[in-house]
């Protein structure tokens, strides 16, 4: 019995150590692109296409900073471009968040005609893939005089279809009790999903 303990412990051991092993190679695997643009950004040229590649640099290069801040156009300046990326991605991902925990809580928590129907239809539009819909979203954005414009940027992306299915499906867990309990004390549904379901999905939210 004793030797038979043993034995156990030890292939749990070694199978604890293949697991991390993996887990290791992983997150170097994972890692490795970022490094790389980290340490390139800090190099000349020449020393980022040499071979093997130098994953220390040399001497700190800071030139490409200096490049990428002052820019080829006048017109287009780096932090401009900054200041456009931090609006347009803030904004989604609000507006994302939202939309997808309204919408992932009616579909999980109502019962009306056509529910699992349009979850369905949902469902489909993330078979589509983007490149099929990149250019009539580009002729319907010029269509509608939005090219160069926020708007022109946020509007195709308001609404995210796997972040409604990672709302609802983590909505579907949540206990029906509490929402009857706070409908019996007389919340409206909006109370309900902000001061009960919100407070309640941070995991969700935070993957989302």
């Amino acid at each position: 019995m004793a030797a038979r303990n043993a034995m156990e412990t030890a292939g749990g051991a070694a199978a604890a150590v293949v697991k991390y092993v993996i887990l290791v190679a992983l997150l170097v695997f994972i890692l490795a692109p970022l490094v790389f643009m980290i340490t390139a950004s800090f190099m000349p040229a020449r020393d980022i296409i040499s071979m093997p590649y130098p994953w220390i640099p040399k001497s700190f290069y800071t030139q490409n900073f200096l490049k990428a801040i002052a820019g080829n156009d006048r017109t287009y300046l780096f932090f401009q471009s900054f200041l456009n990326s931090l609006i347009v991605a803030s904004v989604v991902t609000v507006t994302t968040i939202v939309i997808a925990s309204l919408t992932g809580y009616s579909l999980s928590k109502f019962s009306f005609p056509g529910r699992d129907l349009v979850f369905m239809l949902i469902m489909a539009t993330m078979m589509i893939p983007f490149e099929a819909i990149m250019i009539p979203l580009q002729v319907v954005t010029t269509q509608l005089r939005l090219t160069n414009t926020y708007a022109g940027l946020i509007l195709p992306f308001l609404v995210d279809a796997f972040g409604i299915f990672m709302m609802r499906q983590y909505f579907v867990t949540f206990p029906d009790e509490f929402i009857d309990a706070a409908r019996v004390d007389g919340m409206g549904e909006f109370s309900i999903y902000r001061k009960i379901l919100l407070p309640n999905t941070g995991p969700a939210i935070a993957t989302l």
